[in-house]
């Protein structure tokens, strides 16, 4: 009896384990985090430190609202400004503050997105650049094929619920390592808050960042907060120290905060940043027509956080001409290296010349030499 009663307990333990497994705590090397799915990454090589469900289709909430961000900072117009329509800022849940009839720039709107998470800002971005909500889901979606985002499905710009709007943590890490490469996005989602001027007329505004993570870890430079009640707590996130970048992403995190700094000290303890600067066994480049025959080259410094085992994996691609004509000028630059991972870059380095070196003058042909050119000029003819 014991024994029946031992093995119906071992099942439904079992059984239990199973049909709640995506809502445990995953521990790796001591690493816990309450997020239902989960991932951390080397921002350089996309490499996966940590992963907990990382490919489990879940509701993002405004983490949504990288992708709507990311289409308006790659139009590189920050100061194009645009007057609301009613249909623009109708719309539920978190706002920037935007009324009908307001004039509002691009750069504005970037950080009503990003700061305020404001659904008004991802709304009006929308209908500006894709004329229509379901026209700009056909954007991001387009966007997010780019990118490699295979199982992402977007359908509102701001990350309101809807059955059909949907990623994952390993989608969501892709994406924001790809937006944090834009400049204009970047400075806006690192910062605490920004000043920006929008209104009828405009008029100053401060917005503050919603992400605490910038106050409460050294290192973090964004990404975006998001919540619903469908969604739960949602978080990604970014963070560079000593030359290595981590991005972390949680889905469905009762304890966001703490999961981001718990996989940030992870992936930082796990990344070791060596120089990789390639060296030339001759670093030198022949030159014609100048005083000297060769110049020498100088390869800029390159650095990068990588596990230890990916060291080995790096390849070079050198892109340099097979040689020079004089002038060469001093800190020219002549050409680069490409570090690659698995096929991919993860960063280059500059090649200069290092000196100066001048054409050289030809001394003017004597009476002689002329009489002999002349002459042979004639018997070719």
């Amino acid at each position: 009896m014991k024994s029946i009663i031992s093995v119906f307990l071992c099942v439904l333990i079992t059984a239990i384990t199973v049909q709640f497994w995506p809502f445990q705590q995953v521990m790796a090397d001591g690493l816990s985090v309450s997020a239902q799915a989960a991932i951390l990454i080397n921002a350089d090589t996309g490499e996966a430190i940590y992963e907990k469900n990382a490919h489990l289709k879940l509701s993002m909430a405004s983490t949504t609202k990288i992708m709507t961000a990311l289409l308006l900072a790659e139009q590189n117009t920050p100061e194009k400004t645009v007057v609301t329509t009613k249909q623009m800022v109708t719309v539920e849940g978190s706002s920037m503050g935007l009324l009908e009839g307001d004039t509002v720039s691009y750069k504005a709107l970037l950080c009503g997105m990003l700061l305020s998470s404001g659904n008004d800002a991802a709304n009006t971005t929308a209908i500006i650049l894709g004329g229509s909500l379901p026209n700009f889901a056909i954007m991001m979606n387009a966007k997010a094929k780019e990118i490699g985002m295979t199982d992402t499905h977007f359908v509102t710009p701001s990350g309101l619920d809807d059955a059909d709007h949907y990623s994952t943590a390993f989608d969501m890490a892709l994406l924001a390592s790809y937006a944090m490469k834009n400049a204009d996005f970047k400075e806006v989602a690192s910062s605490k808050e920004m000043i920006v001027y929008y209104g009828n007329p405009p008029y100053k505004r401060t917005l503050g960042n919603h992400n605490k993570l910038l106050s409460m870890y050294d290192g973090a430079e964004g990404v975006k907060t998001g919540f619903t009640k469908k969604s739960g707590r949602c978080l990604v996130s970014s963070a560079e120290r000593d030359g290595k970048s981590v991005i972390a992403v949680t889905l469905n995190a009762p304890d966001d905060w703490d999961d981001h700094i718990a996989m940030f000290d992870f992936g930082f303890s796990q990344l070791v940043c060596k120089d990789i600067t390639y060296k030339f066994e001759d670093p030198t480049l022949p030159v014609v027509g100048g005083k000297f025959d060769r110049v020498k080259l100088n390869v800029s410094e390159c650095k990068v956080g990588l596990l230890n085992k990916e060291y080995s994996e790096i390849t070079y691609e050198i892109i340099l001409p097979p040689f020079l004509y004089a002038p060469v000028v001093v800190n020219k630059e002549i050409g680069s290296v490409i570090y690659k991972l698995n096929g991919e870059q993860i960063a280059e380095s500059k090649i200069w010349a290092v000196g100066n070196v001048e054409a050289k003058v030809s001394e003017p042909k004597s009476k002689t030499d002329l009489f002999f050119d002349k002459l042979q000029m004639l018997l070719q003819m």
